[in-house]
């Protein structure tokens, strides 16, 4: 099994700023993207909501997201160039692929 970790969060941007958000958002992709442990990322825009954004991003450990990013320098960017845009501040969750043995139905999820 992989130690290979799906970060989540919802963004809730003020409405009125999507757009410098968006941009700010391009600049900050560099950012993470540089740090070790980091996979891909993809953020979405919310069509009923417009100023909701999902954020998902694989890392290969938590470690690498908890603490290589966190305790970064980048982060201290990544942080000024997004984190104001926020309300309220996002909750950031993590997650492993369930995985089964495709030969053994019985291990199959319901």
């Amino acid at each position: 099994m992989t130690d290979e970790v799906l970060e989540h969060a919802l963004l809730h941007v003020v409405p009125g700023h999507e757009q410098a958000f968006e941009e700010a958002f391009g600049t900050a992709r560099g950012i993470i993207a540089s740090v070790p442990g980091f996979r891909d990322l993809s953020l979405g825009r919310c069509l009923e909501r417009p100023a909701t954004y999902l954020l998902l991003v694989r890392w290969d450990s938590l470690e690498a997201h908890t603490v290589g990013f966190r305790g970064s320098a980048g982060y201290q960017e990544w942080k000024a160039l997004l984190h104001h845009f926020y309300e309220p501040f996002p909750v950031v969750e993590h997650f492993r692929e369930v995985s089964w043995d495709e030969a053994d139905p019985t291990t199959r999820p319901a």
